[in-house]
């Protein structure tokens, strides 16, 4: 069992950055420097994302806003459709999953085969007609190694799904440099692996990956030249250092992540954090915020944990620099919000759906034309 199986929340530690050890008038700094910059950077420092981080949150998130608008046309959300291609029966411990093997007596997830071609590519077609312009594929895999026969249909799924006019992600567990370009000749769009949280915090989660393994698939991916999308899960017990850790880690890598997916835990009973309370919204929005300043280009999905939150709170982090969600019936093993849902939030709000394979990018001025 994972060691999060009877672990307690951690405390922050005294020297938090951010919050004691810079001066407010030196964060202060910080975050106006990074908010004028009119290109992305990768040489963040630690001290800065805990500066920016911790900025009270009004500030912040109309500071990040000002980003999101430079850079982004800011009524404009990707709509994406997460379909679970290969369910349940996974070696991995990752403590937050129904899908692993070791919690299924209590989560009582009966594994299943992977998908036919045809019924992924019809489940693309009914997600297309629905608004959405990207699909997502998962299955519950620890690598692709000796999985062949299962490789070349999922390739056949991402042809399938490219030939629609949609842009197709997969998440598959490790691959190497030779799967990768295997996936990126099928014309894979992007390729999903979440860090989930910090370098620290991340044996208390999970024992049978480790952090790097899971920093070498992002280079095989990045190197085959499919876009990285890498995000994180809040609410596992960690803290605001190791919500740092993260934002920290993606925002220092080669290149920022094409797409970024913030997690808000959703507890499954029968696994070791099934009775963990939910991260608190604020949380939410302080960490779409902050990636939104720090990597200004990337697309900022929310996630898991979206069906919990309101309306109006949804409205918040898209204010914040969020433009993208999952929609459709479901996402992995998890409740989703619906299609019709959604429709009728953006009609609402006044928001817009984005096209494949053309985001609108503004950078040309200090704030984006609506």
């Amino acid at each position: 069992m994972s060691l999060a199986a009877t672990s307690t929340p951690r405390q922050s530690p005294s020297s938090t950055l951010g919050a004691n050890s810079i001066s407010h008038e030196r964060a202060r700094h910080i975050l106006r420097d990074s908010v004028s910059r009119m290109a992305p950077r990768n040489d963040w420092t630690r001290d800065e994302v805990a500066a920016i981080y911790h900025h009270p949150l009004m500030e912040l998130g109309y500071q990040s806003a000002s980003v999101h608008r430079r850079f982004h046309k800011p009524n404009e959300v990707q709509l994406c459709t997460l379909m679970n291609i290969k369910t349940g029966g996974c070696s991995e411990d990752c403590s937050y999953c129904a899908q692993s093997t070791r919690y299924q007596k209590g989560t009582g997830l009966v594994a299943k085969r992977v998908e036919t071609i045809e019924s992924v590519l019809e489940a693309a077609r009914i997600a297309k007609a629905n608004g959405s312009t990207r699909f997502c594929m998962g299955a519950a895999w620890r690598d692709m190694r000796g999985r062949k026969n299962s490789m070349r249909n999922i390739k056949d799924m991402v042809t399938g799904v490219r030939a629609m006019g949609m842009e197709v992600c997969v998440t598959l567990g490790m691959i190497d440099a030779d799967q990768a370009r295997e996936l990126r000749a099928a014309g894979l769009t992007a390729y999903n692996h979440n860090l989930d949280t910090s370098r620290e915090f991340y044996p208390s989660i999970i024992s049978t990956r480790t952090y790097d393994e899971r920093l070498n698939t992002l280079t095989h991916v990045r190197d085959a030249g499919i876009n990285v999308c890498s995000g994180g899960i809040l609410g596992l017990g960690e803290t605001a250092d190791d919500r740092i850790g993260l934002l920290h880690t993606v925002a220092t890598l080669p290149s920022h992540p094409e797409s970024f997916p913030v997690n808000a835990l959703v507890p499954i009973k029968g696994t070791p954090l099934g009775d963990r309370k939910p991260i608190e919204f604020t949380a939410m929005m302080r960490t779409i915020a902050t990636a939104r300043i720090l990597m200004p280009a990337t697309i900022i999905r929310i996630a898991a944990g979206r069906k919990t939150m309101s309306e109006e709170q949804q409205a918040l982090c898209f204010m914040a620099g969020a433009n993208a969600i999952f929609t459709g019936e479901k996402m992995l093993t998890t409740d989703c919000n619906g299609w019709d849902e959604d429709a009728a939030m953006f009609k609402r709000w006044g928001l817009e759906p984005m096209k494949s394979f053309r985001k609108t990018t503004v950078t040309s001025g200090p704030e984006a034309p609506l």
